[in-house]
């Protein structure tokens, strides 16, 4: 399976936090599983550490995940050109990118958020 995991999840897996779940974990650590992390994520953690929102620093984050297996994945403009034609049920500029990236690639979406329900991604809930 080929996973894309929002920014919080990618920040649970770097912080090991306890809000994870067991089953999340197991998928993660499954050699089965290409594990990715998105661009845009990066991007989110830098902003809302710039604004003093996070604690960890986007290139610790960044490193650590590739150090650790997990694929980085870029945006690209065929990513930017499909979120022109998601729903509009919210209008979370990170969280839009990475279901359209999920949607091209395609892959499965590893998230908490239940608003991405109302999209046509693969999901799967944490």
């Amino acid at each position: 399976m080929r996973l894309l995991l929002d920014t919080h999840v990618l920040i649970w897996w770097a912080t090991d936090d306890p809000r994870m779940s067991d089953e999340c974990r197991l998928l993660l650590g499954d050699e089965q599983n290409e594990v990715f992390f998105s661009s845009i994520s990066i991007w989110e953690v830098a902003i809302k550490h710039a604004k003093g929102v996070l604690k960890i620093p986007p290139d610790l984050l960044d490193a650590g995940a590739r150090q650790n297996g997990l694929q980085a994945l870029s945006f690209t403009w065929l990513h930017a050109q499909q979120i022109a034609f998601l729903p509009d049920h919210h209008q979370d500029p990170f969280d839009r990118a990475l279901i359209a990236q999920a949607m091209c690639e395609p892959m499965t979406l590893v998230s908490k958020d239940r608003w991405f329900t109302n999209y046509p991604v693969n999901l799967l809930t944490v």
